[in-house]
């Protein structure tokens, strides 16, 4: 079972129990997933913690009873895990911005959060096209860091990838496209001052700039 199948199945978990008190270990357990790595795994592709998935599916098929039943809003608060119907009414009100007697009354609109379903889309065959351009001298300002290349076969250039990161968490990223005023667009990776430390080891200055025309700004 790949990585997908066993997220899909422990999704299907959480639907088919979404009426009784589940834990993260029940779930993660349905695909021999530590719960650690489900969560981690199911945050990083749904940009949400499993509890607000469950939360949200919970409050979405309340709704819908709401909207669509006679049944007394403290027996579906009950149904769908909540022990009074004011910490209920709470909740609701935050997802769909209305009041369970709104439902009711058929006045605004429900917020639905459907069952999610794991696709994953690859890209990266069609080729990318590119052309090799001389150019003369210009200016560049930006930041550097030495990066110490390992003459290895898993990947020798791991911290480049790593500044680039650390670059757009700190806003250095934004700041160089705000200063990019030259012929070349956006920012430049640029490797100088390569220095051969031996047959394993060479290391060099990476800029992370942008084409720069004017006074070095401070």
């Amino acid at each position: 079972m790949n990585w997908v199948d066993s997220l899909q199945k422990e999704i299907e978990y959480t639907e088919n129990h979404l009426l009784e008190e589940i834990s993260i270990e029940q779930i993660a357990h349905q695909a021999q997933s530590s719960p650690f790595h489900f969560q981690r795994t199911f945050s990083i592709l749904t940009d949400m913690t499993v509890g607000d998935y469950l939360r949200r599916r919970r409050l979405t098929l309340a709704a819908q009873e709401l909207a669509t039943s006679n049944a007394k809003i403290i027996d579906i608060a009950l149904k769908y895990g909540y022990e009074t119907p004011e910490a209920f009414a709470k909740a609701f009100r935050k997802q769909h911005n209305l009041s369970p007697s709104n439902v009711r009354q058929c006045t605004g609109k429900l917020k639905s959060y459907n069952c999610l379903v794991i696709q994953v889309n690859l890209k990266g065959v069609e080729p990318i096209n590119y052309r090799i351009v001389d150019r003369n001298r210009f200016k560049v300002v930006g930041v550097k860091r030495e990066i110490a290349v390992q003459h290895t076969e898993d990947g020798s250039m791991s911290e480049i990838p790593k500044f680039w990161q650390d670059a757009h968490v700190n806003g250095t990223n934004d700041l160089l496209f705000s200063l990019n005023n030259g012929e070349i667009k956006g920012v430049l990776g640029i490797c100088v001052d390569i220095e051969n430390k031996g047959k394993d080891l060479t290391v060099i200055d990476y800029w992370i700039g942008t084409d720069y025309f004017g006074n070095t700004p401070e």
